[in-house]
């Protein structure tokens, strides 16, 4: 399925401040120069927070993660839960129209969204509440058909009960989720035949229809603001270590104190700089591979213009730049621009660069 960008985008995109501080502490679960890896869960939530993907949201993740647009254009076009196009106010719904959804009346399901919400998938309703498409096999097949609506499951349905769903929803209230004829689980619909001693006691519902009533907000996108932000791998500041009881000191004649290591930072010696490009014009810093728009710009920032300046670096220079590239740590090291940009700068070219100059890398 060929899936495109929304023709009508916003203008710019930026998180909440405590959905930024959530992609800032997704971030730190990865070593320097692997921020990439945070590119679905940082997609994810700008999703939530807006109800689709825009482009906007998408560069705005790229640059943060230091990734070329097209890369982060890749992840959100390949997978099939990043909504490209808006989405209803108050809800998508995902018609589940697999096997047994279908058998059990999934066709049912769709002519109702067809007729309350829109004629064709991916479209608004006239009031912006609702949307709707067909989705693939949602894993509650004993409870065919089904749907999902916001983040649970709606299963037994039928046309009927659907519409009455929507209609309540559209109305501002919040129905129950899970099963909609009664039945508690996934049980057998004539009832348990097996380990009945464990229905009684039991909470009112299944745990994950539970966990929704308790929480109250099954229609509500996340935005930052749900419970505190808590994030276990954010680093901590180390505890100072409790200080040893004084002792009387002595010093072997021979001694000699041991040299302390210095951080890597600390060891580092910042690239010669220039104050402008040389004649006026700077080399296509973009030919290195691992080098975009955000990271050419931070480069002149710096007073580097040259593919020779980078040539030049030696094991200091890299180190300062590697750690001093802000938002992109590592980056020298980890992509090799001082071996690509020595074969640029004598006149020669990688096959990285040979792509650029033929217009094969945006």
């Amino acid at each position: 399925m060929l899936r495109r960008l929304h023709h009508e985008q916003p203008a710019s995109f930026a998180f909440t401040p405590a959905n930024q501080a959530w992609a800032e502490a997704q971030i730190t679960k990865y070593p320097a120069g692997r921020q990439a890896s945070a590119i679905i869960p940082l997609l994810w939530r700008a999703q939530e927070q807006e109800g689709w993907l825009t482009r906007a949201a998408i560069e705005h993740v790229a640059d943060r993660l230091g990734m070329a647009y097209i890369r982060a254009l890749e992840v959100a076009t390949f997978y099939f839960m990043f909504q490209l196009a808006p989405v209803g106010s108050v809800a998508h719904v995902q018609v589940c129209g697999t096997l047994s959804c279908m058998i059990c009346g999934a066709e049912d399901l769709m002519a109702v969204c067809k007729k309350k919400i829109a004629a064709k998938a991916h479209t608004l309703s006239a009031d912006g509440k609702f949307s709707w498409e067909e989705v693939e096999c949602l894993g509650a097949c004993a409870n065919a058909p089904m749907a999902q609506i916001g983040k649970d499951y709606y299963e037994d349905l039928t046309a009927e009960k659907l519409e009455a769903l929507l209609e309540d929803m559209a109305a501002g209230k919040v129905p129950v989720p899970g099963p909609q004829n009664g039945r508690y689980a996934a049980e057998p619909l004539s009832g348990l035949t097996s380990l009945k001693e464990l229905d009684s006691g039991k909470q009112q519902y299944n745990a994950s229809v539970q966990a929704a009533v308790d929480i109250g907000d099954t229609l509500k996108r996340i935005d930052g603001t749900e419970v505190p932000l808590v994030v276990s791998w954010a680093p901590k500041a180390a505890k100072a270590a409790p200080k040893p009881a004084a002792k009387a000191k002595v010093e072997p004649a021979a001694a000699k104190p041991a040299a302390a290591a210095e951080p890597v930072a600390a060891t580092a010696q910042r690239p010669a700089a220039l104050s402008a490009a040389r004649g006026g014009k700077a080399d296509d810093l973009k030919q290195i591979k691992g080098i975009g728009p955000k990271l050419e710009a931070l480069c002149h920032s710096m007073g580097i213009y040259h593919f020779d300046q980078i040539a030049a670096w030696g094991d200091s220079e890299v180190s300062w730049m590697d750690h001093n590239l802000e938002g992109f740590h590592g980056r020298v090291t980890r992509d090799t621009w001082v071996a690509q940009a020595k074969l640029l700068a004598a006149g020669g070219a990688t096959e990285f660069s040979k792509r650029v100059e033929d217009g094969k890398v945006y």
